[in-house]
């Protein structure tokens, strides 16, 4: 859910005189902007990510405090504070990266090791 303000109406109607000398009335021309604020993208927390390494491959219980992280700003987000969510998320990012990296490594060394035992069996 993206949060975005309402539009905000400015009149920016002149007061000056008009010709006559009197202040200019409110049927004269009015010049009314209305402006869209940018809506501020809520930061990730990849607690789907988290647990996954967490149950899966917990290396050095990275995964574990990845979820942490990951909680933590989800509950940061909920109470509003956007920059703790900002970096909580990132942290749980760069723990959920490594987790993932060593995982990939680990489950390709396994295959490697099995080829080569298994190989060496058969010859």
């Amino acid at each position: 859910m993206e949060s975005s303000h309402p539009p905000t109406s400015i009149n920016t109607q002149p007061y000056s005189r008009n010709g006559a000398g009197s202040p200019a009335t409110a049927f004269g021309p009015t010049i009314t902007s209305f402006v869209q604020m940018e809506p501020v993208p809520n930061p990730q927390d990849f607690v789907l990510w988290s647990f996954f390494n967490t149950v899966f491959f917990n290396a050095f219980c990275l995964g574990f405090i990845a979820l942490i992280f990951s909680v933590k700003a989800r509950d940061c987000k909920v109470l509003g504070d956007l920059e703790g969510a900002r970096r909580h998320g990132t942290r749980a990012k760069v723990l959920n990266i490594i987790c993932s990296i060593l995982m990939v490594l680990t489950v390709v060394t396994l295959i490697i090791i099995l080829i080569i035992i298994f190989t060496s069996v058969t010859t």
